[in-house]
């Protein structure tokens, strides 16, 4: 019979699973959007929407975060809000396909800093299974590779999503997945509203640029954030890396499917 935290671990990771796929859900149509509306307007709109939904579920839970956690959330969501500015801008000069492979490159990147940062042991396996995952990226997402400024730019963002991931490691807790999570949000907005300056965020042109907005903030920014954060409080860093590495395979498909990639 499975312990509780057994079957604690495998529900977080099922969750997990199901953040990637939205996640990987949002390549294309970041893609697609951006065309139309600037990166920092387009992140600021949608993680304001997000923030705004997190503080009027969560805010009994936020008023009693202790001063501690506000500061770690605020740390974290700040590396969250940078990262996703350089990840979306990359993908204007980026395929769907690729910036979802070097976003993925986390993987590497989050081992590495538990072992630099915070002097982490790493077992082998654990190696093993990072380099079978990024070499499963690659055959998975790519059919060509060259570097451009928006590769730099996404593989930027990927070392600070695995310096989220080895954060929230750390600080995350079950009991208080709900605050932390909406202070992070509460960071990644004034992140995204002060690179819009100094003319502010302008409004998305059209209806259906709206519903794009929506669906990305709730669904795979606050829920998103809401998830992770929970499932973090049950599975080291490392592994949870691993299977967040779903979501460029997730992005691929979903790029291939819908996006005409």
């Amino acid at each position: 019979m499975s312990t509780p935290s057994a079957r604690s671990g495998a529900f977080a990771t099922l969750a997990l699973v199901a953040v990637t796929a939205v996640w990987g859900s949002t390549f294309f149509l970041v893609k697609d959007l951006v065309q139309r509306v600037a990166v920092a307007d387009f992140l600021a709109v949608r993680f304001v929407i997000a923030a705004l939904a997190m503080v009027l579920l969560f805010a009994r839970p936020l008023m009693q975060l202790p001063r501690r956690q506000w500061l770690q959330g605020l740390g974290l969501g700040t590396l969250y809000g940078v990262a996703q500015l350089l990840q979306t801008t990359g993908q204007i000069y980026a395929s769907a396909s690729v910036s979802g492979f070097v976003t993925g490159m986390y993987v590497v990147f989050t081992p590495l800093l538990g072992t630099l940062l915070l002097r982490q042991r790493m077992p082998s396996v654990t190696w093993v299974a990072v380099l079978l995952a990024t070499g499963g990226l690659a055959l998975l997402s790519l059919q060509g590779f060259s570097v451009n400024r928006g590769v730099v730019l996404v593989l930027i963002a990927a070392v600070l999503y695995g310096m989220h991931i080895v954060g929230l490691g750390q600080w995350s807790r079950a009991g208080d997945a709900f605050a932390l999570s909406t202070v992070q949000m509460l960071a990644v907005a004034t992140v995204c509203l002060l690179a819009t300056l100094p003319h502010g965020p302008k409004l998305p042109p059209d209806r259906g640029v709206w519903i794009a907005l929506i669906y990305m903030a709730l669904a795979a920014g606050a829920g998103a954030m809401l998830v992770q954060t929970w499932a973090q409080a049950h599975m080291p860093a490392t592994r949870a890396a691993i299977v967040m590495t779903l979501e460029p395979v997730f992005a691929a498909g979903f790029a291939v499917a819908f996006g005409g990639e």
